[in-house]
Order: C-alpha cells, then structure tokens, then sequence
C-alpha cells in the first residue's frame, strides 16, 4: 500500500527532538467533543439537573453564535461540577474514554503522531479541553505531553469552580505552544501544528508547518490564502481515508 503522502513527508524530515508535533484534541485526533460525552454521561446518570442541561445548551448555542466568550463559557460549566473531586473525575474520564471514546480516534491521525514519535519529534497534544478529556487520550497514545486547561481545585482536590488561567485557547493556546518551547528547546519555526478550529489559526501562522485538518469554514479560508496542505481525515474506529491537498503556494 502506498503511504499516506504526510506520513512519507514525516518520514523524510528530520530526527530532531527540537521539532515539535502539536495536536489538538477534538475533531482532530478524535471525531467529535470528547466533553459531549462526559455531558451525556452526567444526562443518563441523572447527576445533570434540568438547569444544568439547559444551561450547556444556551451557553453552547451563545457560544457558537460568538454571544459568549470561551473562557465564560469554560467557568460555566465548570461550576456545574462545583464540589467533586478531581481524582473522580480523572477516574470518571479514563473510563469514558477507554468506553465512548477511544473507538473515534482518527485511524489516519493516529498514524501521524506515531510517525513524529520514530522520528524523535517532541510530541505534544495541545488542546482547549480540560484535563480529564484530554489526558486519557494522550496517554493511549503515547504523547507525554500534554497543553491543556485545568480545574481549579481547593486543598482537598476539590473542584472551587474556577479554571486555571491563562486559559488555553486561540491566541491563549498560541502563547502555551511558545512558553512550552522555550522551556523544553523546541523551535516553533520548525515545528508542526494539526488542528481543525477556526481559533486555532494564530498558533497555525506560528508555526513552521501548519497541517490544518478537516478545518472550519475561517481556517479553511487561511489554508487557502496562506497556500497551506489541508489534511482531510475521515472514518475512526476503522481504516481511515485521507489525502492532503496540493497547496498553490506559500511556506510548508
């Protein structure tokens, strides 16, 4: 079988460790919201009550209409939680994960994060989604490193309803992806960016190769100016498909 044109073009790079491969989370390494699951879980168990349910979906819904700003909408749903330990949660998500989630893992991406791996790249899962969404999945991967947002915990490990600041996500997620860097000397000018999200461009104009992936309509229209390859993923849990677009132009 003919390799996937971007595992040969890994293949070919160089065996740095100061290269580096960031992969966001949701709809990138995994088809769909990991933190969707964890909401119907709380819906089925009967732990969500009617307020909360409705509360996800108007702040979902504002959200998506740009009415809400993520960081709001993160403290919201984080109170829900308000008083649980976070050794249950993490418990809570391994299991999620090992039973919803692990089946919509991108076959093709997890492919890619494997081929960065041979190569010695410094691989790193960079997401908006909370520790206890994005930790089992870096873990069945065998990435070890792990950008993410994290609950704010009292003494007990008990959740007081706030998130770690600075939150991580679009220009937030950016200034992570260069502090991680510079502690851990890795050049971003030289590194790897996969990620589907329209809040996900100014880490993509950052880094050396941006490998926009099953992108939204805004960072589709950046890959296209920008003459960036977009990779399309399709079909997890099985032999996936994927081709990578020629580019017209401009940087690798």
């Amino acid at each position: 079988m003919t390799p996937h044109p971007q595992l040969s073009a890994i293949a070919s790079s160089a065996a740095d460790a100061r290269i580096g491969a960031f992969f966001d989370l949701d709809g990138t390494l995994v088809s769909g919201f990991t933190a969707t699951v964890h909401a119907g879980h709380r819906i089925r168990s009967r732990q969500a009550r009617i307020g909360e349910v409705l509360g996800v979906i108007e702040a979902s819904v504002r959200y998506r209409l740009g009415r809400m700003e993520f960081e709001r909408l993160m403290l919201r749903a984080a109170g829900y939680l308000h008083s649980e330990l976070l050794a249950d949660l993490d418990e809570l998500g391994e299991y999620l994960f090992r039973t919803h989630i692990q089946a919509r893992v991108f076959d093709t991406m997890r492919g890619i994060v494997a081929a960065h791996q041979d190569r010695g790249h410094t691989v790193v899962l960079s997401s908006s989604a909370l520790t206890i969404h994005a930790e089992p999945v870096a873990r069945y991967l065998g990435i070890d490193h792990v950008i993410c947002n994290h609950f704010d915990t009292d003494e007990r490990g008990a959740l007081n309803g706030g998130i770690i600041r600075p939150v991580v996500w679009g220009p937030g997620k950016a200034a992570a992806a260069r502090r991680f860097c510079e502690a851990n000397d890795v050049d971003l000018s030289r590194s790897y960016f996969y990620a589907d999200g329209d809040e996900d461009i100014p880490l993509m104009r950052e880094v050396g190769s941006p490998r926009p992936v099953n992108p939204r309509s805004r960072l589709a229209a950046e890959a296209a100016k920008q003459g960036w390859p977009v990779l399309e993923v399709s079909g997890p849990g099985r032999p996936a498909s994927a081709r990578l677009l020629r580019r017209r132009g401009g940087r690798r």
